[in-house]
């Protein structure tokens, strides 16, 4: 918060514009919560889109497997049923230009009343794990999980062989279309969140929202800030130390001189007081010589 001419003001952690008046929530830095913003927020809605088409896919499939787990204890009825009403839609569907006797929808079905129970009961087990699969995705690339990422990733590109096979046999906007959305979704989660250690990995992407974060630019130059008065004042104790023990040397180097100005001083008046002795001697024994001259 930031005192104002209007009065106390709060800055947004999203949009980063200062709002007068009192925030909904506060507290220390530490514990704000974390705000998407910028090209975090942008991703979210990307990764939510493929949430929203994998969803939709979960629920064709599951409806499929449902319809064909139902099937396979009652096929002889719903033949039945599919053959006595398939003549009452014929003439409605020729008005519309469509042949149902040869369309693409009603040749599946009638292969499908061919098939054995067993059969049909592992169609459905494989459409029920798929769909279970497909659930996991969408939930991981909702909520923005890392590990949602990795699995969505992994699962579509398990898939990628079996569609460019398909793809192979036969062209369909369906196909196409469902193909090159998983090479999308794909493409966009190793280049942009940066999987399996592309552009630096998982460090480098944390490292780039910390980087669009609000309260982590803003505690990064705080921290900027300390570090060169932190070495202003390494270095004013360094030069403090410098000099302690410059004028300890000083004062050493000074008392060693004047113990030597001593001890010079000492031999000088110890050579003077010989020099002393030898200059009265001199006159004693001059005297005697005098005095023994005078005696002859």
């Amino acid at each position: 918060m930031s005192p104002t001419a209007a009065g106390r003001s709060w800055r947004c952690l999203r949009c980063g514009l200062f709002i007068s008046g009192e925030p909904s929530l506060t507290g220390p830095a530490s514990g704000a919560p974390h705000v998407r913003r910028d090209r975090e927020l942008r991703g979210v809605l990307i990764l939510r889109f493929f949430a929203v088409e994998r969803m939709a896919r979960a629920v064709v499939v599951g409806g499929a497997a449902l319809a064909i787990w139902r099937f396979r204890h009652s096929g002889a009825t719903i033949e039945q049923a599919f053959d006595r009403e398939l003549p009452r839609l014929r003439p409605f569907f020729r008005q519309l230009g469509y042949d149902l006797d040869h369309s693409r929808l009603v040749d599946p079905i009638r292969h499908a009343f061919t098939l054995k129970p067993a059969t049909l009961g592992w169609i459905a087990a494989g459409l029920t794990a798929y769909t279970v699969i497909v659930v996991v995705e969408a939930v991981g690339l909702w909520l923005a999980k890392r590990w949602g990422e990795y699995f969505a990733m992994v699962a579509t590109s398990a898939g990628l062989p079996l569609e460019i096979y398909e793809l192979a046999h036969k062209i369909t906007y369906l196909r196409a279309g469902a193909f090159l959305l998983n090479v999308a979704l794909v493409v966009y989660l190793v280049y942009a969140k940066r999987l399996f250690g592309v552009r630096g990995g998982g460090t480098a992407y944390e490292a780039r929202l910390r980087s669009e974060s609000i309260i982590g630019a803003e505690l990064n130059a705080l921290a900027a800030a300390a570090a060169p008065a932190g070495g202003a004042a390494g270095r004013d104790r360094t030069g403090t130390s410098n000099l302690a023990g410059g004028s300890d040397r000083a004062g050493a180097a000074h008392a060693d001189m004047f113990g030597g100005e001593a001890a010079s001083g000492a031999a000088s008046r110890e050579a003077s007081r010989e020099a002393s002795g030898a200059d009265v001697a001199a006159p004693a024994g001059l005297t005697e010589a005098t005095n023994s001259s005078a005696a002859e």
